[in-house]
C-alpha cells in the first residue's frame, strides 16, 4: 500500500528547508575535514586553528535543524513517511555534528604534528580524507534522492576506509618497533587515521538511516541491499 504524504504547501516548504539546511551543513563539515587534512599535509597550523574555531558554526546549524524538526513534530501531524523523514533528519544532523567534532580532533593533532619533524610522507591519510568526503556527499545525495543504491555504495566504501586505517596502523607500528623516538608522532598519526575511520562510520550511519526512511526497515547489522555483505 502506497504511503500518503501531506498536501500543505507550507508544510512542504518546511521540509524542503530542512533538506537544504542539511545539504549546507554537509558541505560545511566536508570542508572542515578537507581543511583539517590540508593543515596537516601543508603544515599550516593557522588553518587548523580556523577549523577549530569554525566548529561553533556547525554546532549552531545542528541545533537549528534539530529545533526545526522538533517544531514540526510538535505542531504538525506527520504521516508515517514524513515522520520517518523528520526522525532521519534529526539523526543525520547529529552524525554531521559529530563529523565536525572529528575534524576538530584532526586539526588539533595537526597543530601538534606540525611542531614535530615529519615522520613519513602523508599518502594514505589524504586518500582516506578524500574517500570520507565523497561518502558525506553520497550519503546526503542518497537522503535527498531516496536512493538506496547510493546508500549501499556508502556502506561498501566504509569497508575500504577500514582497510586503509588498518594498513596505516600496521605501517606506523613498524616505525615504532624500529625506533622508539617515533612513538609519539606515530600515535598522533594513528589518531588522525582513527578519526577519519570514525567519520566513515558516521556516513554509514547516515546511509543506514536513509534506508530506514525509504523502506521503514532497520538495516543495521543486516545484509547489504546490493552487495550481500553484512552491514556492521
Amino acid at each position: 500500500m502506497e504511503e500518503k504524504r501531506h498536501t500543505s504547501l507550507h508544510y512542504e516548504k518546511e521540509l524542503q528547508e530542512i533538506k537544504n539546511n542539511l545539504i549546507y551543513l554537509g558541505a560545511v563539515t566536508e570542508k572542515a575535514i578537507q581543511n583539517a587534512m590540508k593543515s596537516l599535509s601543508e603544515r599550516n597550523s593557522n588553518m587548523a586553528r580556523k577549523v577549530i574555531k569554525d566548529d561553533d558554526e556547525i554546532d549552531k546549524m545542528d541545533a537549528d535543524i534539530e529545533e526545526r524538526c522538533i517544531r514540526i513534530l510538535a505542531l504538525r501531524q506527520p504521516t508515517a513517511i514524513d515522520l520517518r523523514f523528520i526522525t532521519t533528519a534529526i539523526k543525520i544532523t547529529g552524525h554531521l555534528e559529530r563529523i565536525g567534532d572529528m575534524a576538530v580532533n584532526i586539526a588539533e593533532k595537526a597543530i601538534q604534528l606540525n611542531e614535530e619533524p615529519i615522520l613519513k610522507p602523508y599518502i594514505d591519510l589524504p586518500r582516506m580524507a578524500d574517500l570520507v568526503g565523497e561518502m558525506i556527499k553520497d550519503s546526503l545525495d542518497s537522503f535527498i534522492r531516496n536512493d538506496l543504491n547510493m546508500a549501499d555504495k556508502v556502506r561498501r566504501t566504509e569497508q575500504v576506509t577500514d582497510d586503509l586505517n588498518e594498513q596505516i596502523f600496521r605501517e606506523l607500528l613498524t616505525f615504532m618497533m624500529e625506533d622508539s623516538k617515533t612513538i609519539h608522532r606515530a600515535l598522533m598519526i594513528m589518531q588522525v587515521s582513527k578519526n577519519l575511520e570514525r567519520i566513515a562510520d558516521h556516513t554509514k550511519g547516515i546511509a543506514d538511516m536513509v534506508t530506514y526512511m525509504v523502506t521503514g526497515e532497520n538495516v543495521r547489522h543486516q545484509t547489504s541491499i546490493i552487495s550481500g555483505e553484512e552491514s556492521a
